[in-house]
């Protein structure tokens, strides 16, 4: 992590789970890490939990992914204050319980433009910053391994996931999409997917938690897997970082 020392890193959904986890860990590596999130509040109790020495090197600022103006606010500011985006984790999702034949057309919508647009809007603006500078900055973008498969069949059971497995395959493409042009830009900007088994986070339905009981990681093993990605040397991208608990049958 030598070359992140004191580097700006930006994390999409840190106010709970895998986001909380990475911006804890990335600020504990020596970056300058901004947690955005829409429940601010939550966000700046993780800066409690800091080491004194490190409280000034993390910032909690409000932003929806989903909604451009929030985002074009919240790194103009960062861009602003602190320079520049190094690093970009693109953390925030969500996961809206409900049947595909008959669910709200509007929360799905939501879905996906939160998990699909958010990603758009952020990396845009941090590739802009790192093009701008000719900066070999990192884009992860925190996927799910429902992002390569869809749920498997339960007799009896009817999936509750709807659109957030299409969502993630989404994300999938876009991360192939972002290496072909980062490459077709003549830019040294690496990409990388991580795609977590079930994690034991707040988004977790209570279904799939049901059925997995035991077989979980932790949000902690998650962000641990992005440390190792972006602290790899210039010549090495790691793209798909698929990460399962022991034990897991999806």
């Amino acid at each position: 992590m030598e070359r992140w020392q004191n580097r700006v890193a930006v994390v999409t959904g840190a106010s709970s789970g895998i986001g909380s986890a990475i911006a804890k860990d990335l600020v504990l590596a020596g970056m300058t890490v901004v947690g955005l999130a829409r429940r601010v509040d939550r966000v700046k109790e993780l800066q409690k939990e800091l080491p004194a020495e490190k409280r000034g090197k993390f910032f909690a600022l409000y932003c929806d992914v989903s909604n451009e103006s929030s985002v074009n606010e919240a790194f103009d500011w960062v861009i602003q204050k602190l320079g520049a985006v190094d690093v970009l984790v693109n953390n925030a999702g969500t996961l809206q319980s409900g049947h595909l034949v008959d669910m709200n057309p509007a929360i799905m919508q939501q879905v996906l433009q939160t998990n699909i647009m958010g990603i758009v809007l952020c990396t845009q603006r941090a590739v802009r910053s790192m093009r701008e500078r000719k900066f070999d900055g990192h884009v992860v973008l925190i996927n799910s391994i429902l992002g390569h498969k869809t749920m498997t069949a339960m007799e009896g059971v009817v999936p509750d996931v709807n659109v957030y497995p299409p969502s993630k395959h989404a994300v999938t493409a876009l991360a192939e999409g972002y290496r072909q042009e980062f490459l077709g830009l003549g830019t040294r900007i690496k990409i990388t997917s991580v795609s977590p088994g079930v994690v034991d986070t707040e988004i977790l339905p209570d279904s799939i938690r049901e059925a997995i009981k035991d077989r979980m990681l932790h949000s902690e093993d998650i962000s641990q897997g992005v440390l190792y990605a972006i602290s790899t040397p210039p010549h090495v991208q790691v793209h798909e970082l698929t990460i399962k608990p022991l034990g897991e049958t999806l």
